[in-house]
């Protein structure tokens, strides 16, 4: 039992009220006592006499001895001055009682007997002795605690010096210890099967000795274990010489002493206690945030390793016939356990963090080889220690895999709800990641083992942030350009240029090039941008001199050979089916003649069906000497040739709004 600090213990103050009660008698009768004494003295020879004080003499200084050490017990916890010189004088009156209640026969009292069993390690002997006291009826409960309390200090000495010294040495109290703990739990279950408390059953104090001994062998285990420092050292070497050291140099000390825990029927304890130990250190290992995975593999090995040895040491004892499995192997097993349930928790973290770090918005593109790489390295290394385990760690993988997926879709979401969102070049590089992403997972379904379930939620991510940003980019694509060709037509330099060039830089730096997506992309650029481009020059002015129209038609040349110089870089021999209205305008106002002008225009139909007569009017306006019947005639050409569009595809001027001309230069309304 442990009592606060400065708080009296109830066996101290009962033998301070009991001394103290005692010790006036004693003074009233020491006169008597000395005279009688003295008086024997007189009639027993000299030669016996003396020997009867030598022996009286002997039996003291042991008392003493013991009741000294009671002292210990009995002042434990007291700090000051003053309660220890109480308890001095409770020891003090202890041993005169003791011998005061001796017959002058020599008949030895109750607690130096008991002392004298404890002294010479007889500590079943002293249990039988000490609840007798106990019971007896004549002696109250703090006097047998206190001798509880010394019992179970000498017994956990020897204990420590089995452990420490040469375990045969102090097998025959070892042994005694053991039978004290059978004793203290059949006494139990005979207290609970009589009609005493519950209460007084569960303060007894030996009923706290098993537990006592499992602390005082484990801290003995813990203290043997080689320090090493998980949480400042990252070096897989030091940890398999930390590992080796445990195989090599703790298990086996502990394995060698187990024997004369054996012989002393304390083995089912030891070995429990050597599995705390040793689960506890591992535990510890693991638990660090610097902890590797590589370093949690290594201890999972080690452990697998132990299992599968079949080594007879202390974490494998013979199996008993009342279980199904041996100590040994249920501790192996729950810290193989333990650890993988670690390891897999650190491969979690790590495949997220490398995740996230790969695919920073802020940072270029990682490659698919090192997206695979973080994905399955850790598989292949779990594969080379156990198949289970690198099942287990890819599934994990797979797991994290989607996780990132998730967030990063949200991550995309909320750039691009935000006022600031990202612009050209980020919007590229989100799109080039998604393309990173689809290959990475393409392949991992020939590696991994990845469900059909996974499959649909992986593919699902993709394309909804694909779509997403794909919309964004075309709408600031649309933005840059309609906003700088306003008055493209009207200066000299709009910097239209400006943005051709930044859209190739971005472009060529792609790095899915190959990609179904990367094509559509830059065909989805190419018509915001010719689209655009149209609408600008079909609404510049309708009645521009001969030298703006001049100005104007070079001005479409140098822009056409920029944006087919663009496109072809880009796209390469897939820029050859664009469609190019650039071409075919300037074709139309270029051809000198009008019949020429006729010829030109029927492909430019079969091409654009969606072309409309206010857009080739639109056009005429820029051809310069174009006479008002040359006009007329290629209108009504027009008009006979013009075939309204069956489909939707391939519609160019659809969307390209021009304002019809109120009447023709001839003065009618036809043209």
């Amino acid at each position: 039992m442990v009592f606060p600090v400065g708080q009296e213990t109830p066996e101290s103050a009962w033998i301070m009220r009991k001394t103290k009660y005692s010790w006036g008698a004693f003074v009233g009768r020491g006169s008597k006592l000395e005279k009688m004494s003295g008086e024997n003295a007189m009639m027993l020879p000299k030669t016996a006499h003396e020997e009867r004080k030598k022996q009286e003499a002997k039996r003291r200084g042991k008392l003493k001895t013991m009741a000294g050490k009671l002292l210990k017990v009995v002042a434990s916890g007291k700090e000051t001055a003053e309660e220890k010189a109480g308890s001095e004088d409770v020891a003090r009156n202890l041993l005169k009682m003791a011998t005061s209640r001796k017959e002058v026969e020599g008949e030895t009292p109750a607690e130096e007997t008991i002392c004298g069993f404890i002294e010479q390690g007889k500590f079943f002997e002293a249990c039988d002795h000490i609840y007798g006291l106990e019971h007896s009826g004549n002696d109250a409960v703090g006097k047998s605690e206190s001798l509880y309390m010394l019992l179970a200090e000498r017994m956990w000495t020897v204990v420590g010096e089995a452990l420490s010294g040469s375990g045969r040495m102090f097998l025959e109290p070892l042994q005694s210890v053991g039978e004290s703990l059978k004793w203290e739990k059949q006494k139990e279950a005979e207290w609970l099967g009589s009609s005493q408390e519950t209460e007084s059953v569960s303060t007894w104090s030996p009923n706290f000795w098993r537990k006592d001994l499992e602390e005082k062998l484990i801290q003995y285990m813990a203290a043997q274990i080689p320090p090493f420092d998980s949480s400042s050292n990252t070096d897989e070497t030091a940890l398999k010489q930390h590992l080796s050291q445990l195989e090599m140099t703790f298990l086996p000390s502990l394995e060698h002493r187990s024997g004369f825990f054996k012989e002393a029927g304390l083995l089912v304890t030891y070995t429990r206690c050597c599995h705390a130990s040793l689960s506890s250190h591992l535990s510890t290992l693991t638990d660090s945030k610097n902890f590797s995975f590589s370093q949690g593999l290594l201890v999972y090995e080690w452990g697998l390793k132990m299992y599968k040895s079949g080594s007879e040491t202390c974490l494998r004892p013979g199996q008993t016939p009342q279980h199904s499995l041996s100590l040994g192997v249920q501790c192996l097993v729950w810290i193989i356990l333990k650890t993988e349930e670690k390891l897999l928790a650190v491969a979690r973290r790590e495949v997220g963090k490398a995740l996230k770090e790969a695919f920073d918005l802020g940072k270029p593109p990682c490659a698919d080889a090192a997206v695979i790489q973080i994905l399955t390295e850790k598989t292949k290394a779990a594969w080379l220690v156990s198949e289970s385990l690198s099942e287990k760690v890819e599934a994990v993988c797979l797991e994290e895999c989607l996780r990132f997926l998730e967030s990063y879709e949200n991550e995309v979401r909320s750039s691009l709800q935000l006022d600031g969102c990202p612009g050209i070049c980020s919007s590229l590089r989100i799109l080039e990641n998604c393309c990173i992403l689809r290959t990475v997972w393409h392949k991992l379904t020939y590696i991994c083992s990845a469900s059909t379930g996974q499959d649909v939620k992986v593919n699902g991510f993709l394309d909804r942030m694909e779509d997403g940003i794909t919309e964004h980019f075309l709408q600031t694509v649309t933005s840059k350009v309609k906003g700088t060709l306003k008055e493209h037509f009207k200066k000299c330099d709009s910097g239209f240029d400006h943005i051709l060039e930044s859209l190739k830089q971005s472009f060529l730096a792609f790095g899915k090039k190959k990609t179904d997506t990367y094509e559509a992309l830059v065909k989805a650029v190419n018509v915001v941008i010719i689209t655009e481009y149209v609408q600008a020059l079909l609404t510049t002015s309708r009645k521009p001199s001969s030298v703006e129209r001049r100005r104007i038609v070079s001005k479409i040349e140098e822009d056409h050979r920029m944006l087919q110089t663009v496109f072809k870089e880009c796209l390469g021999p897939a820029a050859g089916p664009l469609k190019d209205p650039v071409k075919a305008i300037l074709e139309l106002i270029q051809t000198s003649d009008a019949e020429g002008m006729k010829i030109a225009l029927l492909p430019i139909l079969k091409e654009f069906p969606d072309l409309r007569k206010e857009h080739l009017s639109a056009v005429l306006d820029m051809k310069d000497s174009l006479s008002r019947e040359d006009r007329a005639a290629l209108l009504k050409a027009f008009h006979d040739n013009y075939r309204e569009s069956e489909t939707e595809a391939n519609l160019l001027f659809a969307d390209i709004e021009v304002k019809p001309r109120k009447y023709g230069l001839c003065g009618c309304l036809c043209c």
